[in-house]
Parts: C-alpha cells; sequence; structure tokens
C-alpha cells in the first residue's frame, strides 16, 4: 500500500509539473525544492539538472523551460548540504543561542536564466512563487558554475545576501569573482583558478616540460582559466601548442565537430605529450571516445594516444570520463582536488535515509525524482529501492566537494550565532542578510578543530591536494593523495611515498617542441616560431652556459678565465711562467751550472799555472777577471728561470750587463795590448804606452755600464708583470725602458765590434799562442748570436721569450770560454812540452828562420816581412817578464845596452834582429 502511494505521489507531482510548464498564460512555475523550516532559512542552489530542454513551440514568450538530465552527484551534494544544516542544528553552537537553521535549495539546471528565476524566489521577487509570508534568505550556498555564480551574485548584491560557494563536480573559481568592488557578497570556501593554474605552471615546469597542449569548457570558468594559464605559462617559458574550446551544451549544433577537431589536435601534435584540461566530465569522456575512434579508424593501437593528463578540479575527481578505456589506453592522470574531509557524517546520514524509507521525500522533490528513475528497474520491494538509492549515491560523494559544503554552513553558523548572540533572531526581521555578511567577513570559524579565515578577497586559501590515478585490476583509484600544493609558497609537499616511484617515472615523459639544449649550447628561435621551437648552437670561445636551455651564452672575465668552443665554464687561467719544471729550463740551468763548474776547473787551472807561457800569454791576471765576470753571467742567466719578481727582473738585467761588459772590456785591453805591438814608429808607441793603463781602461768601460743600467733601474727599471694570453695567464718580466735596455745591450755590443775589428788585423801569429784569432772568433759569435737575439726575441711574446736571452747568454758565455780558454787547457793539460820557454823560442826561432830564408832565396814582399816580424815581436813580448806593470807590454831589449828599447823593425838587417830577439 505504501508503495502504492508513493507511486501515485511522484506521477500527479510529475503531472503538475507537466501542467505548470505548459500552461502558456501564466508566467508562473511550481519550482523543484528541497525545504526545511529554521530561524534563519540558508538557500541552497545545485545543477541538479545539467541542461533544459529547447523550446519547440518556437514561442518568444518568456516562460520557464523544463530540466533535463538528472545528475546524482548533484543531489548527493544536495544531501550533504541537509545533512550539514542538521549537524549544526545540533551543535552548542547554535543550541546554546537557541535558534536552529531551515534551508531552501532550489536547482540552477546550469542554465542561467533558470538560475536567475531561482534567485529572485530567494528574494522574494515579483515573479516568482514566493508567497509573501515566507521567512526571508539570509544567505546562500551554490550555485556551481562560474557563469551562474557570477549571475546570480549580481542579483545577491543588490540586497547585501552574502553567497558562500562551496565546491560542487564544476566549481565557481573564476577569478573576476574575487574582486570585492564589482561582488562585494561573494566568499567561498576554495581558491580561485589563479591558484590552480599557477600548481598546474608549477608542475609542468618541475618535470621540465615546456610543450602543452590545453582543452577547455567554454563559459566563464574555461575561458578565465584558460587566459591565466596563458599568462602564467608565458612567465615561465612554458608554450601551449594548441587550445580547444568545447561548447557548454551538448546538443549545440556545433558540439561534435569540435569533439572532433579537438581530438586531431592531440593526435596532430604528438610532441605535446601533457595535456591540461579544464573541461566538464561530460566533454572529457566524449572526447576520449573521440580519440579511441579516430586513432582507431588509422589503423594504430589505442594506447598511441596516450598522453599526461592534468585533470582541473571540474573533472578529476570522476573516474567516469574514461568509459570503456583503461589507464593503459589513455596514459597518466594527475588530478588538482580541493582539500578533502571526513564525510562519515554524510555516510551516517545516508545510512538514515535507508532506515527511513521513502518518508524523507516529503520536503525534498529531487529525492522524489530519483527514486522515480529507480523505480523504472521495477524492484520489488520499498527497501530495495532505498537501498539501491543509497548505494548509488555513496558512490556519487566526493570528499573535497562535502568538506567544502560543510566548511561553508560552518562559517554561515558561526556567523549567525555571532548575531544573534545579542538579539532574539526568532522574531522575523531581526536579523538582515548584510549582517550575516559583515559577521562573515570580520569572524573567522572552526570546522574539524581548526579555524580558518577569509582574504580580503572573500576566498579560503587552503591549497590543493594533486592525486595520481592509479589502475588496479580495471578498477580505477582516484582519490590518493600524492603530494599537496601550498598557495603561499608555490610548492608541492610530497605526501605518498609509495606512489613516489609513479611519478618519478613522469619525468621520462618528454613534452618539448624542440629538444633541450645542453649546457654550452643556446637556443636560436627563429623568426615567427614560438620560444619553445628552437635550434641549438655553441657558445663560442670565452662565452660559456651553464644551464639547459638558455637563451644566451655567458660572457667570461677575460682577464682571469677562458673557455673553448661549447664550453659549460669558464676555465681559470693557468698562472705560467719559464718555470723551473719545464724541460727546455732544466737543460739551460744544466748548461749554465756546467758553465759554472768549467769556469772554475780553469780558474783553478789557471791559478796553478799561473807562471807559465801559456797562462801569461792569456793574459795573466787579467784571465782571472775574465773568468769571475763569466761566472757572474752565467749566474746572471740562471735568474732568467723560475716565477718571476720585480727585484730579481731587475738583478738579471743588471748583473748580465756589468757582468758582461767586464768581460769583453779585459778582452779588449788584450787586445789593444796586441795592437800596441803593430806600432812601429817609435814616438807614436812611446805615446800609446803612456795611454795604456788596463785597469784604468777597463774601470772607465764598466762604470759608464753601470751609469746607464742605474739610470735605467731608478728612472724605469724592469718590473714583474702578468700578460692575460688566450688560455693562460704569463707571469714575465717587462724590461721597462725599453731605449735603455738595449743601450745596454747596445753598449757591449760597441765593445765587442771594437774587440773584433783589432783582433782581425793582428790575427796571424803562430798557431800554438794565437791569442788574436780567438779573440776574433769569439766576438764574432758573440755579435752573430745578438743579431740573431732581436728578432726572435721582439716577435716571441710567450713563455720562452725568457729562455731566448738566457740562450744568447750561455752561448756569449760558451764561445768566450771555448775561445779564449780551452785551447790554454789543452796545451797545459796535453801538451806539456810546448808550455815552456825553450819550446816558445824554438818556435820562434823556426818562424824566424824561415822568414830569413824567404829574404835569402827569394825575397818576401812587405807585408809578409812586416806580419812575422810582429808575430815574433809579439811573442817576445808575452815571454818578457814585464818591468812595471803585469799588464803592460813587454819589450825586446838590444844586449848591448839593457836599458833601451830597440824596436826590432828599426834595425838594417832583419834577420840579424830575429836571431837577437830570439837570444833573448
Amino acid at each position: 500500500m505504501t508503495w502504492t502511494a508513493l507511486i501515485i505521489c511522484s506521477h500527479l507531482t510529475l503531472l503538475l509539473m507537466i501542467l505548470e510548464t505548459g500552461h502558456t498564460a501564466d508566467n508562473t512555475t511550481r519550482v523543484l525544492a528541497a525545504t526545511a523550516p529554521g530561524d534563519i532559512i540558508i538557500g541552497g542552489m545545485f545543477p541538479v539538472h545539467t541542461t533544459v530542454e529547447k523550446r519547440k513551440d518556437g514561442s518568444y514568450e518568456p516562460y520557464p523551460l523544463p530540466c533535463i538530465k538528472f545528475k546524482k552527484k548533484a543531489l548527493a551534494m544536495v544531501l550533504a548540504m541537509i545533512n550539514a544544516v542538521e549537524v549544526m542544528n545540533k551543535s552548542p553552537l547554535l543550541t546554546e543561542t537557541n535558534i536552529t537553521l531551515g534551508y531552501r535549495i532550489l536547482d540552477s539546471c546550469a542554465d542561467v536564466s533558470t538560475t536567475l528565476r531561482a534567485t529572485a524566489d530567494f528574494m522574494g521577487r515579483e515573479g516568482s512563487n514566493t508567497s509573501t509570508s515566507r521567512q526571508p534568505i539570509m544567505a546562500v550556498i551554490g550555485p556551481s558554475q562560474s557563469g551562474t555564480t557570477i549571475a546570480m551574485a549580481r542579483q545577491l548584491t543588490l540586497r547585501m545576501i552574502p553567497q558562500v560557494r562551496g565546491r560542487t563536480s564544476f566549481s565557481a573559481t573564476a577569478v573576476t569573482l574575487s574582486d570585492k568592488t564589482r561582488y562585494p557578497a561573494f566568499m567561498r570556501t576554495v581558491p580561485n583558478d589563479k591558484h590552480q593554474t599557477a600548481a598546474m605552471v608549477r608542475l609542468i615546469k618541475t618535470y621540465d616540460w615546456n610543450w602543452v597542449g590545453i582543452i577547455t569548457s567554454d563559459g566563464e570558468y574555461g575561458r578565465s582559466a584558460l587566459e591565466l594559464f596563458l599568462t602564467q605559462a608565458l612567465k615561465n617559458k612554458i608554450c601551449v601548442a594548441f587550445s580547444s574550446v568545447l561548447p557548454g551544451p551538448e546538443n549545440s549544433p556545433d558540439f561534435k565537430q569540435v569533439i572532433k577537431q579537438a581530438a586531431r589536435n592531440i593526435r596532430t601534435n604528438i610532441n605535446a605529450k601533457v595535456i591540461v584540461s579544464f573541461a566538464r566530465t561530460d566533454q572529457m569522456r566524449l572526447l576520449y571516445q573521440e580519440l579511441k575512434d579516430q586513432t582507431l579508424r588509422e589503423g594504430k593501437e589505442v594506447d598511441s594516444m596516450r598522453r599526461v593528463w592534468l585533470a582541473s578540479d571540474s573533472w578529476s575527481s570522476s573516474s567516469s570520463v574514461t568509459g570503456n578505456l583503461t589507464l593503459k589506453d589513455i596514459g597518466d592522470v594527475v588530478g588538482f582536488t580541493f582539500k578533502n574531509g571526513n564525510v562519515s557524517s554524510l555516510t551516517e546520514y545516508l545510512d538514515r535515509l535507508e532506515a527511513a524509507g521513502h518518508q524523507h521525500t516529503a520536503n525534498n522533490s529531487f529525492l522524489q525524482e530519483f527514486y522515480q528513475q529507480l523505480n523504472d528497474s521495477n524492484f520489488s520491494t520499498d527497501a530495495e529501492l532505498v537501498s539501491e538509492a543509497v548505494r548509488v549515491l555513496k558512490k556519487e560523494i566526493n570528499n573535497d566537494t562535502v568538506f567544502s559544503l560543510e566548511m561553508a554552513l560552518s562559517a554561515i553558523a558561526h556567523a549567525v550565532a555571532s548575531v544573534c548572540r545579542s538579539r532574539d533572531c526568532k522574531t522575523p526581521g531581526s536579523v538582515q542578510p548584510w549582517e550575516v555578511l559583515e559577521a562573515l567577513k570580520k569572524q573567522g570559524f572552526k570546522y574539524g578543530g581548526k579555524s580558518y579565515n577569509f582574504n580580503e578577497e572573500g576566498d579560503l586559501l587552503l591549497g590543493y591536494d594533486m592525486n595520481l590515478w592509479r589502475s588496479d585490476g580495471g578498477e580505477i583509484h582516484i582519490n590518493e593523495v600524492v603530494a599537496e600544493y601550498d598557495l603561499l609558497t608555490n610548492n608541492f609537499t610530497y605526501t605518498n611515498h609509495s606512489t613516489t616511484q609513479q611519478l618519478v617515472k613522469l619525468k621520462d615523459i618528454k613534452s618539448k617542441c624542440s629538444n633541450s639544449c645542453v649546457p654550452g649550447e643556446i637556443k636560436k628561435t627563429a623568426e615567427g616560431q614560438h620560444i619553445c621551437c628552437y635550434e641549438c648552437i655553441n657558445c663560442t670561445a670565452n662565452h660559456y652556459s651553464n644551464e639547459t636551455d638558455m637563451d644566451q651564452c655567458l660572457s667570461c672575465d677575460t682577464e682571469t678565465e677562458w673557455s673553448s668552443e661549447r664550453s659549460s665554464v669558464c676555465t681559470p687561467k693557468t698562472l705560467t711562467y719559464f718555470s723551473w719544471d719545464d724541460s727546455f729550463a732544466v737543460a739551460l740551468v744544466t748548461f749554465t751550472a756546467l758553465g759554472i763548474v768549467l769556469v772554475l776547473m780553469v780558474s783553478a787551472l789557471f791559478l796553478h799555472q799561473r807562471d807559465t807561457p801559456v797562462v801569461k800569454a792569456a793574459g795573466g791576471p787579467l784571465s782571472q777577471v775574465i773568468l769571475f765576470s763569466l761566472v757572474v753571467s752565467y749566474i746572471s742567466a740562471m735568474l732568467f728561470v723560475g716565477q718571476p719578481n720585480s727585484p730579481q727582473c731587475k738583478a738579471r738585467q743588471v748583473l748580465f750587463g756589468i757582468s758582461f761588459t767586464l768581460c769583453v772590456s779585459c778582452i779588449l785591453v788584450k787586445t789593444l795590448k796586441i795592437l800596441l805591438a803593430f806600432q812601429f814608429n817609435p814616438e807614436l808607441q812611446e805615446v800609446l804606452r803612456r795611454f795604456y793603463r788596463p785597469y784604468v781602461i777597463v774601470s772607465i768601460i764598466v762604470a759608464l755600464q753601470i751609469v746607464i743600467c742605474v739610470c735605467w733601474m731608478v728612472l724605469d727599471g724592469p718590473f714583474e708583470m702578468i700578460n692575460s694570453e688566450p688560455n693562460i695567464l704569463l707571469k714575465q718580466c717587462a724590461e721597462g725602458s725599453v731605449v735603455a735596455f738595449w743601450m745596454m745591450l747596445g753598449y757591449i755590443a760597441i765593445l765587442a765590434f771594437v774587440c773584433f775589428v783589432c783582433a782581425f788585423k793582428v790575427r796571424r801569429l803562430p798557431q800554438d799562442y794565437n791569442e788574436a784569432r780567438f779573440i776574433t772568433f769569439s766576438m764574432l759569435l758573440y755579435l752573430i748570436s745578438w743579431l740573431i737575439f732581436i728578432p726572435v726575441y721582439k716577435t716571441n711574446s710567450g713563455i720562452y721569450q725568457s729562455a731566448v736571452e738566457m740562450v744568447i747568454i750561455l752561448i756569449s758565455n760558451y764561445g768566450i770560454l771555448s775561445c779564449h780558454f780551452f785551447p790554454k787547457c789543452y796545451i797545459i793539460l796535453f801538451k806539456k812540452e810546448k808550455n815552456t820557454k825553450s819550446a816558445f823560442r824554438k818556435n820562434l826561432y823556426e818562424y824566424s828562420n824561415k822568414t830569413s830564408d824567404c829574404f835569402s832565396v827569394s825575397g818576401c814582399s812587405g807585408s809578409e816581412f812586416q806580419s812575422s816580424s810582429q808575430l815574433v815581436t809579439i811573442s817576445a813580448l808575452s815571454l818578457s817578464v814585464p818591468a812595471d806593470h803585469p799588464l803592460k807590454p813587454a819589450v825586446v831589449t838590444d844586449s848591448r845596452d839593457t836599458n833601451t828599447p830597440v824596436h826590432p823593425c828599426r834595425r838594417r838587417h832583419k834577420g840579424h834582429c830575429l836571431r837577437r830577439s830570439i837570444s833573448m
């Protein structure tokens, strides 16, 4: 009997709806609603139906259109609000204040016109079926869509009725609703879309994707989300390969064509592996089906349509979007949902509803219609019908939706309690909606043991949960939270470590228009292309890029750093100099040390043999001065090796300049000694002998070089400097004044040239004692080596510039050592029989006999005779004991007068002259 009454009641209700809808003479119609009395009435607006019927009669009369396509998920939200109201009525917050909340819940049908009529009902306007005795609505929860929410908010603002938006399947999260100058009475318990798009962009950036597609629904929510995403993506250098806007109503004429084009966009943009979707659940279901159909028509596998889908809150909690597809077919789904709560209270309410049977349908026409739809399945009993209804509704519960709705009711209840503590709210008209709005804005509320406050924009910044869909035996799990997104820090906190491995796998997916440019390369975008589509070019020398996908190369500090082509870092330039570790330096130092050892050995040998004819012929004490100068010169060569410093730079040039000047000046004195014997004019010879002062000459010559060096050091002396070469920092000595440097070397060169010219004139002496010949050769070697040094030194500015000068110094030193001393050492050590006075006289005797024979037999030329007599005289001078000074040239004396010097060439009989010289 009960069952029969329920059926009759349902049919009568539907009949009345049809009659009222079709009655065109009346501007009013019966509104489907769920109501309950109370001291304070809260309005509710939910899209229990998803659309309205099209006009079929062609009339333009403004009558309400019937709602179609019942939505079970929206009914679950209606019941969630009813349960929340009942829970708050039992809470100490309201019982202590002695007030109760009532509700009036209407259907928006996801249609703006229907929503506006329902809003007029809430406001008691003319044109609605509201009676004048109905209690006014103090606050409204809903509706769900941004379009309908905006339309409703504009009307409610006229009376400042607070509109608190909770979370439903398609949330009113448009950014424009945060504008308090336009919508001062609007508030919501969920963040606006700019935070959700920021979370998606952050995720895309985290996984290094930059080439994505976007799917949105037409309407305020979809277009606002698209605009926000494009703005934030551009700031983070993320490009949108394509965007598709799907029409709202499925019955729109171009709906199927747009779905096909959206599927085609996804399939043709194969590099866009990530798709961001702000579409509705029904739109995504049709899109997936179209993707499958197009894939199969082309003979490809279904899994070729796999993508990474970033699902907005509009469908991230609806596994029904997959239809007959699996996650293996569509790919990975990462959903963003609002914060979840405990739904146990709603579950208990549904259990009570099941126990009570159909008795709760009296004031809930939505539940009546749902029962009627289920009754078409021919349940045998009333209990089976209600049980099936409860089972279906439990499956439609979304934790985050229930959580936001209960928070909205809690916020309103706290505001009402705050207002009613100081007055009697049971009297009609004692409370105004604007007072509830003021309390909502100024006071916080508690829910679940936590305190919350609306911000200046009327939003609760609770953040988002990120869900990763998972398939288990064909069943899709969508509510596993893997991370939480903090709106303030713009960062994710990963909470479910068991699914971390799945998130790591997402990094292997490449969603880029072009491959990344590795460090050492930069992006070059062609004109007219996306900034994400580019080619990679190498950084040039002394430039680098140290990150992936850089737009320009960074410059190295060329003073201290360098880099080769395609470098990712700048390499510090190595401080380089002619170091002791260099193999060439080791060789030169070895030769330098060997030279010092040889000089010291020669010096010791000459000291030991100082009274022998050979040593006297080499200059006697003067040879020790030459050897000392060579030691100092070798030491100066050592200073060209190692890390230079200013004292070392100065010392090496000064030591070489002065020491080698001393050496050459002594050689010059020896040369002048030989030249003195050339002079046959007694008067001129006497003048030369008067000015011939070896020590004075040496001192003056060296003193002039010292003056040059002192002026050089004082005015602009050598100093250390660091030259920045392409790859190294070259530390070397700068010579300071170039003029002074070449003056120092030129002064020595002039002395050497004078020695060379003088020695060249007297080069024909007996071979064993030919000092002039060796002087000629050594000075020639010196001049040639330094002439070569000039171009080599000027053209070489690298590490071996110091080595060039060092080599020339060694050549000069070894030249003098080899030419001046080694032949003497050979006679001293291996030809001892020639290092005696008797051997010397014998040599002169043989040479004089040869000369005499030349005149007696055939006669000799004047030049030959002059040369021979000069050589004999010089040899004799070398063996004579000096009278006044060891450096004075000795003269041959006549046996008849030991005090009067007699020049051998003054005698009339030349042979007799030579024989007298020998007899001495």
